[in-house]
């Protein structure tokens, strides 16, 4: 799940980290794509308006030496 598309869905950081229960900080700290764990909150509090995408979360195993 990417932070654009959450942070579009709930009408800024604020409100995003409001749903959350979480600090404004914590939402503006993320990387472009969120924590899993959190993307899985998001999909349920949703009721799957927003998606998990499981691809975003695999790690590359070739840029493992």
């Amino acid at each position: 799940m990417k932070k654009n598309e959450v942070v579009s869905y709930f009408g800024g950081v604020g409100e995003l980290a409001k749903v959350l229960g979480i600090s404004h900080a914590s939402v503006s700290g993320w990387s472009e794509i969120i924590p899993k764990g959190r993307a899985f909150e998001l999909q349920a509090i949703t009721s799957g308006k927003l998606k998990v995408n499981p691809e975003l979360y695999v790690k590359d195993s070739s840029k493992v030496s």
